[in-house]
């Protein structure tokens, strides 16, 4: 397949560009400076810059481009979490809808953010959008999506969960502190936690290519969450450390704002049910060997 992505140099695009490659896929990437390899084309979400004719003859698109949320909810940073989302999928799916022959498929980032707090049910893809910040921000995000589902190609929404890795996300910013013996759950430790391993994500996200017929929202998340209080106890074992801390809930509100309360304080136990139902088969649907393996990579 030909295939453009956006997003190539995140956590998630930087391995998947080399993963498509290797499997004998033709890559392009939309980068927002000047070109330096044949493979990349330059566009300007903010000003709605892409030229169709850069895409012709593509059969897929990939769009993983967005401002990280793990941050302090600012004003400006809230502005920049929503424009970097809705305005880059807006373009390309409007660019998208005008090439011919189509595309035949169209796999747009999303988020878990969707179903803000969902406690301790279990939600799958049928679950309906939460409310805050974030949950409207995925909302409008996946709503970009509509000139391409409109034009007759295929879309998938990739409601992404926490994606561990050992050089990226989350993880990354927890694992100096765990090997230190200073790490511990976040606040009461009872709000669920839906992960998925980098590779299961790559491996996902290839599946969707070729599964004609799947689309609409896909939750990639594993198929057993937990709750911060086991995620904090199988990191630490992992890692052969003790984990006794709590962060108090002020702590992380002091530092993170609005983040702190709709990214890390919520429960969010979810299920993947429209993957499974079309056949994936997840490498590590539970943690504690999910944590071996990305530790060890």
């Amino acid at each position: 397949m030909k295939i453009v992505v956006s997003g190539g140099s995140g956590l998630i695009g930087s391995a998947l560009v080399p993963h498509l490659r290797a499997a004998g896929h033709e890559l392009r990437q939309l980068v927002r400076r000047d070109p330096t390899t044949p493979d990349e084309i330059r566009w300007d979400p903010a000003r709605g810059q892409l030229d169709p004719a850069d895409l012709a003859g593509v059969d897929a698109a990939v769009h993983l481009s967005g401002a990280s949320v793990s941050r302090r909810w600012t004003q400006a940073s809230r502005r920049t979490i929503r424009e970097s989302r809705v305005e880059s999928t807006t373009l390309l799916a409007e660019t998208l809808a005008t090439l011919t022959p189509l595309p035949k498929v169209f796999l747009s980032g999303s988020a878990v953010g969707f179903y803000g707090d969902t406690g301790e049910r279990t939600i799958d893809e049928d679950g309906p959008r939460g409310d805050g910040f974030l949950a409207d921000v995925v909302g409008d995000w996946e709503a970009a999506t509509h000139p391409a589902m409109t034009a007759g190609i295929r879309v998938c929404r990739l409601r992404t969960g926490i994606v561990l890795a050992r050089r990226g996300g989350a993880l990354r910013l927890q694992l100096p502190i765990f090997k230190a013996g200073l790490g511990g759950r976040l606040g009461n430790g009872r709000q669920y936690t839906s992960w998925i391993t980098l590779e299961d994500e790559i491996a996902a996200i290839t599946f969707l290519l070729g599964a004609d017929g799947v689309s609409g929202a896909v939750n990639l998340v594993a198929p057993n969450p937990v709750t911060n209080a086991d995620f904090t106890k199988a990191l630490a074992a992992a890692l052969h450390r003790p984990a006794f801390a709590a962060v108090p809930p002020i702590a992380l509100k002091l530092a993170l704002d609005g983040f702190a309360e709709e990214g890390l304080l919520i429960g969010q136990r979810l299920s993947p049910r429209v993957l499974t139902d079309a056949g994936f088969t997840f490498r590590h649907p539970d943690l504690p060997e999910a944590l071996h393996s990305v530790l060890k990579s």
